[in-house]
């Protein structure tokens, strides 16, 4: 196979599934790890996708597109371990929360896994399927059913009216964008419907959203910027987009990955 065409199967691969990893790449092509860095490193120079660690993602999305979870979870991935870190600390054991769709509040679900007696409504399946595992941690887990989104979220009418008439402490919710002017925005209308009924069965909402989120704006507002209680965010986040946030938000918490892979480290190493 001539390097070309090479690189226009990785391109193919990635821009089909949203994402590809080296060593699924190296497997189909029957090439080296160093020959698909290179290549991907080659389209990543040209704009054709996005270099990321472990592999190479679609390029950014168009308002009304939807990338997929495995494309989505990536991305970011050491900042989102770290915003569910900072977000897990407000779970105690007895609480009722719900838990959105999304890489980074699945990210969060993977937290909290030991805390005992939760209850979680999710309409998740990934957070309902790895929370329903945690067995002795004894959670009651409600996924609210619906139809299934590419980001694996359940959402629609059945969704919907799973939600009415339920009440949780707080709502850890995820967003395709965080913007100003727009809000929090998702580029599924039907999606955005589901997440204001999440909302508005909840008495405190928490964002968990990084740094890449930030100015980015989907085709539908489903809640203003300033109805946010606590919104999560990773320590990367440029000094002026911090400042938006804190003058239009009541609590803005800043999540640093290397405290986190440090607490990983000295964790490893007890054990």
């Amino acid at each position: 196979m001539l390097a070309s065409q090479r690189r226009a199967a990785i391109l193919a691969l990635v821009e089909q599934n949203g994402a590809a990893r080296v060593s699924e790449l190296v497997e189909r092509l029957g090439v080296s790890d160093m020959t698909v860095r290179r290549d991907i490193e080659r389209l990543d120079g040209e704009g054709l996708l996005e270099r990321v660690h472990g592999g190479a993602v679609a390029t950014q999305p168009r308002a009304a597109d939807e990338p997929g979870f495995a494309a989505k979870s990536m991305l970011m991935t050491a900042e989102k371990q770290a915003i569910a870190a900072e977000a897990a600390r407000l779970v105690h054991p007895g609480a009722t929360i719900a838990i959105s769709a999304g890489t980074t509040t699945y990210e969060l679900a993977k937290a909290i896994r030991s805390v005992p007696q939760l209850t979680v409504v999710t309409n998740s399946v990934p957070v309902a399927q790895l929370l329903h595992e945690s067995q002795a941690a004894g959670h009651v887990v409600v996924l609210t059913g619906g139809v299934r989104t590419p980001s694996d979220a359940l959402v629609g009418p059945v969704a919907i009216n799973a939600l009415r008439g339920l009440h949780v402490d707080r709502l850890f919710l995820g967003a395709h964008g965080v913007d100003r002017a727009a809000g929090l925005t998702t580029p599924n209308l039907v999606e955005a419907e589901t997440n204001r009924a999440l909302v508005a069965s909840s008495r405190s909402v928490c964002v968990l959203a990084d740094r890449s989120k930030i100015g980015i704006v989907g085709l539908s507002t489903f809640m203003d910027l300033d109805a946010v209680h606590t919104l999560i965010t990773d320590a990367g986040i440029p000094a002026p987009a911090r400042q938006v946030l804190e003058d239009t938000i009541e609590n803005v918490v800043l999540a640093d990955p290397a405290t986190v892979a440090s607490a990983q480290t000295t964790a490893e190493e007890a054990g």
